[in-house]
Order: structure tokens, then C-alpha cells, then sequence
């Protein structure tokens, strides 16, 4: 986890909740779908000035010399992050925040099959997912944080996106000094709800506002 998220949001009202300046080459919402490799809105710290920028979604370690040279990179662990060679430097230098509205997670059913859940912030305020970016080339790419789950994950997966409240922001970004680490822990519990969705989402090519819609009991 996190492998598939959405932002229903619009680019003007994420800028304006972590007051930063929007770049303009913005991926264009609402998506209901976002997958791995594909551009997303990421918040930055640059000399004190926040910034809403893209990124590719899959981080690629300094000496990938094509995007394919290693595994596809989405998440980053918490608990080993500040000691893996790809991610030691960017976890210093490199923090950042991925805004999502919301993120999937799976179960398996009894005959085997992928059965998907819809996370949300019970306050329908947008989620602030906490991640790690690295140049490459001419493309700046992202990892997600992960850290153990707690409670509101209901037992679907032992990982769940790093999720930052907002008196937080400013030491993940970098600019309350040093001490982030404190910040890898769970969400809090009641903090999340979650319904059960079509399995259609679980094709990448799908996408609309029907995909978060509650299952019928």
C-alpha cells in the first residue's frame, strides 16, 4: 500500500489549503484512479516557499540509467527508509507531501477474488500523504511513505500511507528543522472511514466518479 489513490479536489483548493503556488503543468481533475507512473500533485518546501508541482508517480534511484532498470518503486517503509541507499538522501533533503482525496485498499474474497475498499478522512478533508521525491533526469519522481497500520486500515493490509496532520507539515517539509522521524506512525484511529467499491476499479483503465460509489449491500 498505497497503490492506487484519488483526487477529486480541484488544483486551486489544494494549493490554497497548503498555501503553495500551483506550477502549471498540473495533472487535471478529478481523477478517480490514479496509478503508478502517472503524474500527481506534490506539495514542496523550496527557500521557504511552498510549491504544488508534478511528479511522476515511482521514484527512480539516482543510477537507473531507463525507468525500467530496477522495480517499480511506489512506496517507501518508514522504518527502513533512512537506511536504504535509494531513499537515505532523499528522506533528509527531499521531503514532500502528496495530497490525495482518498486511496483503495484490498481484501481477498473466499473464491479468491480482489475485493476493493475506499478510504477516506471521516471530515472530507483531503488526506496529506507523506513522501520522498528524487530528480531523474528531467523528471522529478515520487515515493509515498508507508508505516505499519493501525486501526483504521480494519485489518486489510499490515501497511498504510503516512498520513500528516496539518500542525505537521512544516516539520515533514523541512521547515521546523530537524525531528521528522517522529511523524512515522499510524493514523490515528476514527481518523479514517472506509465502504466497499465495484471491482471495476480494480482494471487501471478505469476511471469515474461511479468507481468511489458505495457498494449496494
Amino acid at each position: 500500500m498505497c497503490g492506487r489513490f484519488t483526487i477529486t479536489h480541484p488544483n486551486e483548493a489544494l494549493a490554497a489549503l497548503f498555501d503553495a503556488v500551483p506550477g502549471n503543468d498540473l495533472p487535471v481533475g478529478p481523477r478517480f484512479n490514479i496509478c503508478p507512473t502517472q503524474s500527481v500533485a506534490v506539495v514542496t518546501s523550496d527557500v521557504g516557499q511552498r510549491r504544488l508541482r508534478a511528479m511522476r508517480w515511482g521514484f527512480l534511484p539516482s543510477w537507473y540509467k531507463t525507468p525500467t532498470d530496477g522495480p517499480l518503486i511506489i512506496n517507501a517503509r518508514s522504518d527502513s527508509i533512512a537506511q536504504k541507499p535509494a531513499f537515505r538522501e532523499a528522506v533528509r533533503a527531499r521531503r514532500c507531501i502528496v495530497p490525495a482525496s482518498g486511496f483503495y485498499e484490498w481484501q481477498t474474497g473466499e473464491d479468491g477474488a480482489k475485493l476493493p475498499w475506499y478510504f477516506t478522512r471521516r471530515d472530507g478533508a483531503p488526506m496529506a500523504l507523506a513522501g520522498i521525491w528524487q530528480p531523474w533526469g528531467e523528471v522529478d519522481t515520487v515515493a509515498i511513505v508507508s508505516t505499519e497500520a493501525g486501526p483504521g486500515m480494519q485489518g486489510l493490509h499490515h501497511r498504510e500511507a503516512l498520513m500528516l496532520e496539518a500542525p505537521d507539515w512544516p516539520l515533514w517539509l523541512g521547515e521546523a528543522g530537524h525531528g521528522a522521524a517522529v511523524l512515522m506512525k499510524p493514523a490515528a484511529d476514527g481518523l479514517m472511514q472506509c465502504h466497499r467499491v465495484d471491482r471495476k476499479v480494480n482494471s487501471n483503465r478505469a476511471e469515474g466518479p461511479e468507481l468511489i460509489v458505495p457498494l449496494a449491500a
